[in-house]
C-alpha cells in the first residue's frame, strides 16, 4: 500500500505530462478526464466526481460535494482551469479534506502558462474532537452532540 506522499508524487508527474503535452485552454472536465485515466494507467483506483456525503446539525447531505478525483481513497485532486488560482481555491480544497477527513490534496489549474505556479499541496490538519460537522463514511452515522 502507497502512502500519501507516494500517491502525490505520481499524481504531479502525471499532471506535469498532461500540461506539457495539452497545454492549456481546455474545460476542466477534459483534463479531469485525462488525468484519471493516466492515474489508472500507473495502476491507481481513482474516482471520479466522488460524492462526499457529510452530516451537519443533524441533517445528512448524501452529496455535501464532489470531489474532482480521488485517488486510492487517500487523496484528493481538485482540477481548475483558470488563468490563476485564486485564493478561495485553496480554501475550497482545505475545506474537502476536512470535511472528507483526508490528509493530504492536490489543487491543480491546467489553465496557467506553466504547471508549476498552477500546483498547489494542501494540508489538513484540522482536529475533529469538538467539530458538529462529521462526514458519513458508513451507511449508519452517528450524531455527535457539541461540546459547549
Amino acid at each position: 500500500m502507497m502512502d500519501v506522499e507516494e500517491l502525490a508524487s505520481i499524481a504531479i508527474d502525471c499532471g506535469l505530462k498532461l500540461h506539457k503535452e495539452l497545454g492549456p485552454g481546455l474545460l476542466e472536465s477534459v483534463y479531469e478526464a485525462v488525468m484519471a485515466a493516466s492515474l489508472v494507467r500507473r495502476g491507481l483506483a481513482v474516482e471520479r466526481q466522488k460524492p462526499i456525503p457529510i452530516e451537519f446539525d443533524g441533517m445528512v447531505l448524501g452529496e455535501g460535494f464532489r470531489a474532482d478525483l480521488l485517488v486510492e481513497g487517500r487523496l484528493i485532486i481538485e482540477i481548475k482551469s483558470v488563468d490563476r488560482l485564486a485564493p478561495v481555491h485553496g480554501r475550497q480544497l482545505q475545506t474537502y479534506l476536512r470535511l472528507a477527513r483526508q490528509p493530504l490534496g492536490l489543487l491543480m489549474n491546467f489553465g496557467g502558462e506553466t504547471f508549476r505556479e498552477g500546483l498547489k499541496r494542501v494540508v489538513n490538519d484540522h482536529r475533529f474532537a469538538s467539530s458538529r460537522l462529521r462526514v458519513n463514511r458508513s451507511s449508519l452515522i452517528e450524531a455527535t452532540p457539541p461540546s459547549e
